[in-house]
């Protein structure tokens, strides 16, 4: 039996211009009818043009195309219709007439017709399918808006020669009386990640090899569970399931090939002559994952190629729109091709052990409640065969382990989309060198620092809207390949933080918030401990006055954490109540010192209020608490109150509506940065 997987690159010129093999793409009459709305074409489009134009000669994947011969000439395409589809339109769109190779609808005449005479748009005739009609409109209005006219010769040849789908042809032995069962339960078209699979698995020359690889790959991508639930073996993750114990690919325990005839199901897998994968796999202990795995395969895919030399870290994305290519290219780029699908393979078993167990995950509950955090921070312990859970990284010390939680979540709120993860790459490349509980806190600690001091307030690193350039975390987080995060670049933190952020602008990054709450919660537990902790103590009246407000009791910080719905910037005072013949200018207003970061639920209904009405809304407690659970503005609210309780004892004179005013975001401002940078000088 063959080991070679029948799969080939393709690029549109080959599929549809290619003389030399002429063929007829049926559509058969149990696809459905042509469904790509415009934002689908537009995206499709733009992606492909934002690629011409950062380099004019890379390849760009498209997705698959599987089809099965018919006939001499035609070919059933029994996945990938409606890119191909799309496809046709863009290159009519693009003025390519000459196509050697059709595109026709089995028993859909409409359909047929309306191809057939693209080039006749909009005189299309009577009968006529408008989904195929309107994808022209649409695929037309985006050629139009993103390809400027001096580039449309050039796009045109990369749209042709660039652009690639990856094709398999289903071998004749492939049992296709499986395929709507497949298709059904696993969706319209091969994930890119499969692809990728396929393509590292195909260097694997033993038949027991590339079964270890599927198995370790599909107990990896269960990325809700913990890797040991999926693949809980002894001589991996040691008797207590609480170490990581194998050292490279030999080490993981070897599963047996299997021979017979191939099945569309395994076919589609991309596990031809492989295990059958009969897992089995608990379904206890289910988490919600930061993280999708075609995402978590880069992360993979950047560790391992930090070994090799010549690797750039700063020309990798993290994007899982660049999965093959940034696949394609490592291949391309090393040698021992089979080594390195091998140290792929036990790259991404250790990193998923090191993601389900030293990285926060958050519960699998939609709502969030106060005073219970929802991130959690475990990992998976095995007592006894019959006895294993989940167990707090940090057993002997509940303050690493609050840190630890603190410091792993505020990260996962500043960078919740799945592409701009950096900080989960620094936590595994650390973590694979050093998983020691308490090294590991002091590492988030600095890289917190880090990422303050050396992107959010270095300019080189800064777009003019105050967010990191692409690639701006590598340039700091990274020097010659290692990690550098106990050193910073300079002095001055304050006036550079106040030059950046300067008073009249209102683009201060989520991040900013999310550190100065860590920072302000980390100074409360640094300092109120034990006796401290009595109302009447010294140091909780000397905390409350770094704070600059009365003592609004430590509930609020025993209780903190960071939500996932605080994404909006509010100002407590608001913008609606500026202007020139009002006390306070948008200039007075736009700076760090009346700015809190709070849910969009709350901003939206709230936006419009004076703080006092703010103060007397978000200090109900039927309001939400959750969205308003920000230090920082709790500090600011408790201030306002304050101002009102010395106006109602007439200890302050202020006109109605002033309760906080320009000073008092002033001094609110100068005690935060007292906070900031007394933790990082």
């Amino acid at each position: 039996m063959s080991n070679t997987l029948p799969l080939e690159e393709c690029s549109i010129n080959q599929i549809y211009l290619d003389s030399s093999d002429v063929k007829t793409y049926m559509i058969p009459i149990y696809q459905r009818n042509y469904a790509w709305e415009e934002d689908e074409i537009r995206a499709l489009i733009k992606d492909i043009h934002d690629s011409f134009r950062k380099d004019p000669k890379a390849p760009y994947y498209i997705g698959t195309l599987v089809t099965y011969k018919r006939g001499d000439t035609e070919y059933e395409v029994i996945d990938g219709q409606q890119r191909l589809t799309t496809i046709y339109i863009i290159l009519k769109v693009l003025g390519v007439n000459n196509l050697t190779n059709k595109l026709t609808y089995s028993a859909r005449q409409v359909s047929a017709s309306t191809i057939a005479n693209l080039d006749n748009y909009p005189n299309l005739g009577e009968n006529v399918d408008n989904g195929i009609k309107n994808g022209y409109k649409y695929a037309e209005n985006a050629y139009k808006d993103y390809v400027e006219d001096s580039e449309q010769d050039a796009f045109r040849q990369y749209f042709l020669n660039n652009v690639y789908l990856i094709r398999y042809e289903v071998p004749k032995d492939v049992d296709l009386n499986h395929y709507f069962e497949v298709m059904n339960s696993r969706g319209e078209q091969l994930e890119k990640h499969e692809i990728v699979k396929s393509l590292l698995s195909q260097y694997l020359g033993e038949k027991t090899e590339r079964a270890t690889f599927s198995r370790v790959w599909e107990a990896c991508s269960e990325m809700d569970m913990y890797i040991q639930q999926c693949f809980s073996d002894k001589s991996v993750f040691g008797n207590s399931m609480d170490s990581f114990k194998i050292k490279d690919f030999e080490g993981i325990p070897k599963q047996e090939g299997s021979e017979g005839k191939k099945s569309i199901s395994k076919f589609l897998k991309g596990t031809i002559d492989e295990a059958e994968d009969d897992i089995y796999i608990e379904r206890n202990d289910k988490f919600q994952p930061i993280i999708d795995f075609p995402n978590f395969l880069l992360i993979v895919l950047k560790l391992t190629r930090m070994s090799y030399d010549g690797f750039d870290p700063t020309d990798f994305t993290l994007d899982d729109k660049e999965l093959l290519n940034e696949f394609t290219e490592a291949i391309k780029d090393v040698e021992g091709k089979t080594e390195f699908a091998k140290s792929f393979c036990f790259n991404l078993l250790k990193a998923k052990y090191f993601l389900d167990n030293y990285v926060v995950h958050h519960t699998l509950s939609a709502t969030e409640t106060v005073g219970d955090n929802p991130w959690k921070l475990q990992y998976y312990y095995k007592e006894s065969a019959d006895r294993q859970y989940p167990k707090n990284l940090s057993t002997d010390d509940n303050d690493v382990q609050k840190e630890l939680v603190h410091l792993l979540s505020m990260f996962e709120v500043s960078f919740t989309p799945k592409q701009r993860k950096n900080y989960l790459f620094y936590c595994m490349l650390f973590l694979f060198e050093n998983c020691e509980v308490k090294d590991y806190l002091v590492f988030l600690q600095y890289l917190a620092d880090k990422y303050f001091v050396d992107v959010y307030m270095n300019p080189d690193n800064l777009t003019e809207r105050n967010q990191p350039k692409p690639n701006a975390f590598d340039y700091a987080v990274l020097r010659d390949g290692e990690l550098n995060v106990y050193d910073f670049d300079g002095t001055g933190y304050r006036e550079r933080f106040e030059k950046i952020y300067q008073q009249g602008r209102a683009d201060i990054p989520l991040f900013v918030f999310n550190f100065t709450d860590y920072l302000i919660w980390r100074k409360y537990a640094d300092e109120i401990r034990g006796e401290k902790t009595r109302k009447d103590s010294l140091s909780r009246k000397e905390f409350f006055n770094a704070l600059g407000c009365s003592d609004f009791e430590l509930n609020p910080f025993n209780n903190f954490y960071f939500s996932r719905t605080r994404k909006s910037l509010e100002h407590f005072y608001p913008q609606a109540k500026v202007g020139d013949d009002k006390p306070l200018t948008a200039y007075d207003i736009n700076c760090f010192g009346n700015f809190a970061m709070i849910g969009a639920d709350v901003n939206s209904s709230g936006s419009c209020w004076d703080p006092r009405a703010k103060l007397d809304h978000y200090s109900d407690s039927r309001a939400n608490q959750i969205s308003v659970a920000s230090l920082k503005f709790k500090i600011m609210m408790q201030m306002c109150k304050d101002n009102c309780n010395k106006i109602l004892s007439k200890k302050l004179e202020r006109p109605d509506g002033m309760e906080w005013n320009k000073e008092d975001m002033q001094t609110h401002q100068e005690r935060m940065l007292d906070i900031i940078f007394a933790g990082i000088e």
